[in-house]
């Protein structure tokens, strides 16, 4: 496994870089490893509401070379992920060939809440990197069996972790700190 270097998060569909969880992850790893928060450019513009997750995509695929150079680390040494869209976004551009060192997927959204026949997992066999996803056992956008399930598809390692109770936001302090342990030690984990 590669080792991380750095991680980018990114948002999920209606809020910013400012997420609790995703400031509390970057607070947590400020010790270990460098941390971008990344808006994409809807949020920037000051839109709330995300344009097709392909075109977004393609934004992340133009500005990831970039935000490596700002980090000062290779491409393939940034773990990638972050909350829901976000996380999706995330998947989608490392299926279409970004190079990166695994993928951290905070409350996938596998598919629309009470529309499990809708996937949002086509990709997931182009996805070569390690993964780790993080969920409440209470998503609406994926229960713990769905996600699993869909996750065979990955042809490489995939780490679940589930935040008992929990919804597509798990917003309370013992939620978080689950959420930073469990991306901490998986971290960890792609260095051996």
């Amino acid at each position: 496994m590669s080792r991380a270097e750095a991680l980018v998060l990114t948002p999920g569909a209606g809020g910013g870089a400012d997420h609790r969880t995703l400031v509390d992850i970057e607070t947590a790893l400020a010790d270990r490893m460098p941390v971008r928060r990344h808006d994409f450019a809807y949020r920037r513009a000051g839109r709330r509401a995300p344009p097709r997750a392909e075109s977004v995509v393609d934004e992340l695929l133009c500005e990831l070379p970039q935000i490596a150079a700002e980090l000062d680390v290779p491409p393939a040494s940034m773990a990638l992920g972050g909350r829901s869209f976000g996380g999706r976004v995330c998947s989608m551009a490392v299926a279409a060939g970004a190079p990166a060192a695994g993928l951290v997927l905070l409350s996938y959204p596998l598919h629309p809440p009470d529309r499990p026949d809708r996937l949002r997992s086509a990709h997931f066999g182009q996805i070569t990197v390690p993964c780790l996803f993080v969920s409440g056992t209470r998503d609406p956008f994926a229960t713990p069996d769905e996600l699993t399930f869909h996750a065979e598809q990955i042809p490489a390692p995939v780490t679940m972790r589930f935040v008992e109770g929990a919804r597509h936001d798990p917003n309370t302090v013992a939620a978080r700190r689950f959420i930073i342990d469990a991306v901490r030690e998986w971290l960890e984990g792609l260095d051996g």
